[in-house]
């Protein structure tokens, strides 16, 4: 789930100071990390063979609630208030199609033939959290929709591959915007990437597009989440009435996939593999 700072609730990027927020997270705290990113993975994997026409998204839900209760876990969503907006009232994210994220589960919202949705899994374990989100197709989509699905996947492994200590912030998004614009998408600009640990959102902030030698030099300790979010027409915005969903500004489909990643001494591990 990405938005802190004001920034992918209100749409406008804010850069925080070089170093403001920063936190790295000790041996202990990563083995934490751990623990709740490959929970929050297999929570994911739970739900998978429940994408199918016909359901809704509030069943979605409602098995992602008990899931986790069952494993000792909350929702990092349920309730979630930031000031200005109403608390969100999902256990998960479910957003569907145009939909770009934020989705709120609904028991009329019904999973047709064709869908695309994107499912998120911000869930708390013994006082950390984990973030994890995949795009699902539903039957037998368009030609479109999955390259649309398989670039965004591919565009996120690519900026990962970028993760090691000296490395910079802007050559994730730099990776990321190349293979999504060559793939012939357009990258999001107004929703980012966050520092996650103790806190849901940190203020670390990474953004999926960018320059090459830009940015905040990584170090091992920092946990984060990288989660690319490619439309197949403009990288516009429209956010709802309701105070959480945004859409694609053309109602064109969008597609995300998010992991929670920490930096080592040697390169990157992600921490939200199943």
């Amino acid at each position: 789930m990405n938005h802190q700072n004001l920034l992918s609730i209100t749409g406008n990027l804010v850069q925080p100071p070089m170093n403001s927020g920063l936190v790295l997270l000790s041996a202990r705290e990563l083995d934490k990390m751990r623990r709740v990113g490959k929970l929050a993975a297999n929570l994911l994997k739970h739900l998978e063979s429940m994408v199918q026409p016909g359901v809704s998204t509030q069943a979605l839900n409602d098995e992602a609630a008990h899931w986790m209760q069952a494993h000792g876990a909350t929702s990092a969503t349920l309730g979630y208030a930031p000031p200005g907006h109403p608390p969100f009232t999902g256990s998960i994210c479910t957003s569907i199609n145009e939909v770009v994220c934020h989705g709120i589960p609904n028991p009329k919202q019904i999973l047709k033939d064709g869908d695309i949705i994107n499912i998120d899994v911000p869930l708390r374990l013994a006082g950390y959290h984990g973030d994890t989100s995949r795009t699902f197709l539903v039957g037998s989509v368009s030609a479109t929709a999955r390259k649309l699905v398989e670039a965004t996947r591919e565009s996120m492994m690519r900026g990962i591959a970028e993760i090691k200590p000296g490395a910079r912030i802007g050559d994730i998004g730099a990776a990321i915007q190349a293979y999504a614009e060559a793939s012939g998408f357009s990258v999001v600009r107004d929703m980012v990437g966050h520092g996650i640990g103790r806190q849901m959102h940190t203020e670390l902030q990474i953004p999926h597009y960018g320059k090459r030698g830009s940015g905040l030099k990584l170090r091992p300790g920092m946990v984060f989440t990288v989660e690319p979010m490619l439309n197949e027409g403009t990288y516009e915005l429209t956010f709802l009435a309701d105070g959480w969903t945004v859409i694609t500004k053309d109602k064109k489909l969008s597609a995300q996939f998010e992991h929670t990643v920490a930096v080592t001494e040697d390169g990157v591990e992600i921490l939200t593999l199943s």
